[in-house]
């Protein structure tokens, strides 16, 4: 087969500038490799812009990758306290954004530059014979200009975020789904601070039964405390809402214990309308500034009027920008087909997830395309940052022709774990329980990258 190391010439194009996406960015460069960045948002870290409300689960020990804290030290960058949690708004300000300024990554990093495809010179995928000896060709949008690059080989670095399951059960949106935005508030609503007066007194709905959801949830809870008139119903297609209050006090990460007890605390005392086994089958603006949700449940259909809905229904891949590769995916999961069989959320937590590199992530018929990061996972739930931070080492050692060190991956994580699947389920007792639903293992709905809002009362997190 041949190797992409037939044009030294060209760069090694990497999508998107997030934390994995840099950090492929200085193993690149560490390998002798050049790298191109090319970012859709107008700086550096948009994705965890949009929830810089949120603190992390996972401490800053692992959440700084080792080649980009390489790249960082001469500039007399202190690194974070390792156990302190930081917040998205932290990881830009105190990480990602003086990464991207440091003299080796900021002139190989383009923002604005959103990528739109991603194919081989001269050849789409019809045409097998002599793919592998064509460079990459990554369509990009600029402003309003179409700009073209030509690649060596290309990490797809891109995530999920802004790529949303729809509110609709089956994958597929709800009648209506696509003309509700006016109420929509995204998936981590910032609740107590930018988003506060559309949900202040009002009537919101929360679908979903993850982190995200528990979130949202809680910040709505302490709002009600200051704003009369919040009434908050959360919808939850299983039949327990066991999976978001975790372990309680048995929780190995105690700040998002605090929050399940919180939670299952606030159901108890009717703060939060719960209602499970329950989808949403229609939702219909009722022409006076409110919006109409239909939900199918144990009693039958129900209209439900709400002021606003949090859809905390977890994320896809979007892999229309790669319609011109011959790509390997699962056809269910959607992640690298070697990969999938280990990260099927049906089956594994990211406990059980062993480490895995460039040979797990190659697509045979495009060798030099990768998918990395949280992408690469595809629909599954359950990926660490430090199995982004993994990932991009040993693709990168692949590039550079040094498999040996491709092979040789490892993921050093706590006995505890920054592990995103939760501690075995509680019922309403505290006594532990079996989730058939979920598996063998059980996983959480988002990545680890996520975590818990900040200014919530009870559940700040100490600096």
């Amino acid at each position: 087969m041949s190797h992409p190391l037939h044009t030294p010439d060209l760069p090694v194009v990497v999508i998107g500038a997030g934390p994995v996406g840099l950090a492929a960015a200085a193993h690149l460069l560490e390998q002798g490799l050049e790298p191109l960045v090319l970012e859709a948002g107008d700086a550096v870290g948009a994705s965890v812009r949009d929830w810089s409300h949120i603190r992390l689960f996972s401490p800053w020990q692992y959440d700084v990758d080792a080649a980009a804290a390489r790249l960082l030290e001469p500039t007399g960058w202190q690194a974070p306290r390792p156990t302190r949690l930081p917040t998205g708004a932290e990881l830009v300000e105190d990480y990602l954004a003086p990464l991207a300024a440091t003299p080796a990554l900021r002139h190989r990093i383009v923002t604005g530059a959103r990528v739109v495809g991603v194919s081989r010179v001269g050849a789409d995928k019809t045409h097998g014979a002599g793919r592998a000896d064509r460079p990459f060709l990554v369509r990009t949008v600029v402003g309003d200009a179409l700009v073209d690059h030509l690649a060596r080989a290309v990490l797809d670095a891109s995530g999920t975020w802004g790529h949303a399951n729809p509110l609709g059960s089956a994958g597929l949106p709800a009648p209506g789904e696509d003309q509700a935005g006016p109420f929509l508030l995204g998936p981590l609503p910032d609740v107590l601070g930018a988003d506060r007066e559309r949900v202040a007194g009002r009537r919101v709905l929360v679908v979903g039964a993850g982190h995200s959801a528990a979130n949202t949830l809680l910040g709505l809870v302490d709002l009600a405390q200051t704003a009369p008139g919040t009434r908050i119903t959360w919808v939850v297609r299983g039949a327990s809402p066991a999976r978001a209050y975790g372990g309680g006090e048995a929780d190995e990460l105690p700040e998002r214990g605090v929050l399940g007890t919180r939670l299952r605390q606030a159901v108890s005392a009717g703060d939060v309308d719960l209602l499970t086994s329950t989808s949403v089958t229609c939702l219909a603006p009722t022409g006076d500034g409110a919006l109409t949700v239909t939900l199918d449940g144990p009693g039958g259909p129900r209209d439900l009027v709400v002021d606003a809905v949090a859809g905390a229904t977890g994320f896809r891949p979007h892999l229309e920008p790669l319609r011109e590769l011959r790509l390997d995916l699962d056809p269910a999961v959607e992640a690298p087909a070697r990969l999938a069989p280990l990260i099927d959320p049906e089956h594994h937590s990211c406990g059980t997830v062993p480490a895995h590199g460039a040979d797990v992530l190659a697509h045979p018929a495009e060798p030099g395309f990768f998918v990395v990061g949280a992408k690469s996972y595809g629909r599954a739930p359950t990926f660490l940052l430090a199995t982004g931070y993994e990932q991009v080492r040993s693709v990168a050692a692949h590039l550079a022709g040094d498999d040996d060190a491709a092979r040789a991956v490892l993921l050093d994580l706590p006995e505890t774990g920054v592990c995103s699947s939760l501690p075995p389920l509680l019922d309403d007792d505290g006594r532990a329980v079996a989730d058939p639903s979920d598996g063998c293992c059980g996983s959480s709905p988002e990545p680890e990258l996520i975590g818990f809002p900040t200014g919530l009362r009870h559940g700040r997190t100490a600096s």
